[in-house]
Parts: structure tokens; C-alpha cells; sequence
């Protein structure tokens, strides 16, 4: 179910979409109000069968579900069709060039004018802007307020005028990053969504969602090859002889499977209507790193082969093998740092006195 580009007709993906099959956890009609079990057998028959899901990370791993916990019905016709069939990309505008890991600290303005939003200011590490339709944006409403209220969470048109993107090209060779400058870019007030001023709460929302979206099971936040393709591929050409090695694939099977079952707890969770927690977060600090020992032990496996793109045992282009090894060292920046992963689990797990706030 796949094109002569490697990426699933439009066809194919409005009929799955129709079917509730691209995220069967959702509540109806946009999915399937699927629980735990039937999800997992949903996913385990797609990849079985070869049926690829739409490759539209941010809208459905982020937006969409920030759209069904606070957007309106309107909102929700209007945007959830195009997220869930692939038609229309979606952007995350959230980080700033000051404010990343102190997120609440941006300083993006949305002013009111009558029935729009004048915006003024900068993103940067947005993925996917350079294509995207829609992205979700914070920016601060009340500068007055204190620095997690007055902030607020739209959804933004990328073709309004006003709105410049500049890629930032990045070691693998290509240019998934991008600043996004705004200069009186105007959006209609039928945007924000949620309550003015109150966009935090949904920030958090979505931050928690990303946490989830990106320790999926591809080691590539969800996205690329596995622990289990790697394996696939060991097998594929007779194993490895070498009792080292085999400990450490036997590591990286292990770990696939905790992450599984974490996972599995987060859709349970989900599922009982709970938004996404800190559970969310062990499961991206480790998934993090493992992704990079994943890629690693490829490259390892692949001897010089590894320093190619397109030969060797590694040399299907569709798993992004090589690629993957380069991107890899922003697995544990991306979506929160791994600092600030194991901070939150310090503070809402186990406990600790906070971080101090400087």
C-alpha cells in the first residue's frame, strides 16, 4: 500500500482515515474509541499487512489530540479530517531562540485587534515548517501576567502572509529545522483555541503528547527503524558469531520491550481519559538513548559500510540507517532535553525538592 516514492497513495490514506483505522484511540468518528488491546492489534495488523499510516507526526501525535481535549466542535471538522488523511502537514512553533527548555519563558507576542491576532516574533528548531499548512503556536497575550499565564495557543495558517521560514541545514545533509520569523502576522480569533491566556495548560497537554509521539517504537522518535529491524536484519544475514555482540542486540531486544509495555501503559492511561503524565517522560529518557545505542550498534554491525548511505547490509534507504546515526544525538534534545526528562521524574515521581529556578 505504498506509491513508487515509498509513501502510501492519498486514496489509501482517505479510506483508512474514513475508517478509523490512523488513530483508533481517538473517540469517534474521528477513530474508533479503540481500547489498549484492540489498539495494539490495529497497529500489529497495519504493519503486518504493510499499510503505513500518514506521515503527519505533528498533527496527529500533537495537535490533534490538543484539539480533542480543548477545540471546539468547529475546530474539530475543520482541522481533524486533514490531520488524520495526510492532506494537510502541521508544525509545532514553540521553541524560541531564548526560550527552549524554559519554554514558559517566550517572548512571541499575540495582540488583540478586534476579531484577529497580530503576532510578532520568532521560533526556531520547527520541524517540518517548511511544509506544513498548519502550526500550532504559543504566544504571549498578557505581558503583564506572570510567565506561565498570559500565554496563549493558536492554530496558525503558515500561508498567512507576514510569515518567513529559513531551513537550518543539519550534518545528515538535509534541513528538517527551520527559524520562522513573524512580522504582523495576523490570525482570526476563531484560532485560539482553548480559553485567551490560558494556553499553558495546553502546552503541557501537548508537551505530554509529544513525550508520548516521540518514544514511539521507531528509534527515531517514533518514526524510523526499530530495535526488531535491526534484528531483522542480523538475522537476515546469518547472525553475529561474536558473544559480545549478541549480549548487547540481547540489550537492545530487552529495552524494546520495556518501552512496549511503558508504552502500553500510556495508551491504558489514555484511554481512562487521563492526559499524558510523567510516565511520559521515563518512557522518552530511556527511549531516547536507546534509539542512539540502536543506531550505533547498526553502524558498528555494518564495518565500513557504515560510512555510505546506500551499500551494504544497511543499504535499504527507506530505514534511514546512516542517517539515522547522524540525526540520532537529537533524540535527547528534541521535545525537552534529557535533563529536563529526568528532572520531571524527579520532582513528580520520586519526590525530590524542586529544581531551583534561577
Amino acid at each position: 500500500m505504498r506509491g513508487s516514492d515509498g509513501t502510501p497513495p492519498a486514496d489509501a490514506l482517505s479510506r483508512l482515515a474514513a475508517a478509523g483505522y490512523v488513530a483508533p484511540h481517538w473517540p469517534k468518528p474521528w477513530g474508533l474509541d479503540a481500547s489498549p488491546p484492540e489498539q495494539v492489534a490495529i497497529d500489529a495488523l497495519l504493519r503486518d499487512s504493510g499499510i503505513a499510516r500518514p506521515v503527519n507526526p505533528i498533527g496527529l501525535g500533537w495537535a490533534g489530540p490538543t484539539l480533542l481535549v480543548a477545540g471546539t466542535e468547529e475546530q474539530r471538522r475543520r482541522w481533524l479530517p486533514g490531520i488524520l488523511d495526510g492532506t494537510e502537514l502541521w508544525c509545532q512553533l514553540f521553541s524560541e531562540p531564548g526560550a527552549g527548555s524554559d519554554l514558559a519563558s517566550l517572548s512571541t507576542r499575540a495582540e488583540r485587534d478586534g476579531d484577529t491576532f497580530v503576532v510578532n516574533g520568532q521560533k526556531i528548531w520547527t520541524t517540518y515548517a517548511e511544509g506544513a499548512r498548519f502550526g500550532i503556536l504559543l504566544a504571549r497575550t498578557d505581558p503583564d501576567a506572570t510567565k506561565h499565564q498570559g500565554i496563549s495557543y493558536f492554530v496558525l495558517d503558515m500561508s498567512t502572509p507576514g510569515i518567513e521560514r529559513r531551513p537550518i541545514r543539519q550534518m545528515t545533509g538535509g534541513a528538517d529545522f527551520n527559524e520562522v520569523f513573524f512580522t504582523d502576522v495576523r490570525i482570526p480569533a476563531d484560532h485560539l483555541v482553548g480559553e485567551e491566556h490560558n494556553g499553558w495548560r495546553l502546552a503541557k497537554v501537548t508537551l505530554g503528547n509529544e513525550r508520548v509521539s516521540l518514544s514511539g517504537e521507531g528509534a527515531l522518535w517514533g518514526m524510523g527503524p526499530t530495535a526488531h529491524d535491526l534484528l531483522d536484519v542480523v538475522r537476515a544475514h546469518g547472525g553475529v558469531g561474536d558473544a559480545t555482540i549478541r549480549q548487547q542486540l540481547a540489550d537492545l531486544y530487552i529495552e524494546a520491550e520495556v518501552l512496549r509495555l511503558i508504552r502500553l501503559r500510556t495508551v491504558s492511561a489514555q484511554m481512562r481519559g487521563l492526559e499524558p503524565g510523567p510516565e511520559a517522560s521515563v518512557r522518552k529518557a530511556i527511549s531516547d538513548e536507546h534509539g542512539q545505542k540502536v543506531f550505533a550498534a547498526a553502524l558498528a554491525l555494518a564495518g565500513t559500510y557504515g560510512m555510505l548511505l546506500d551499500a551494504g547490509p544497511f543499504a535499504d534507504p527507506g530505514t534511514l540507517w546512516t542517517a539515522g546515526f547522524l540525526f540520532s544525538p537529537a533524540l535527547t534534545i528534541g521535545g525537552g532535553t534529557a535533563e529536563v526528562q529526568r528532572n520531571i521524574i524527579g520532582e513528580r515521581v520520586l519526590g525530590l525538592p524542586r529544581d531551583a529556578s534561577g
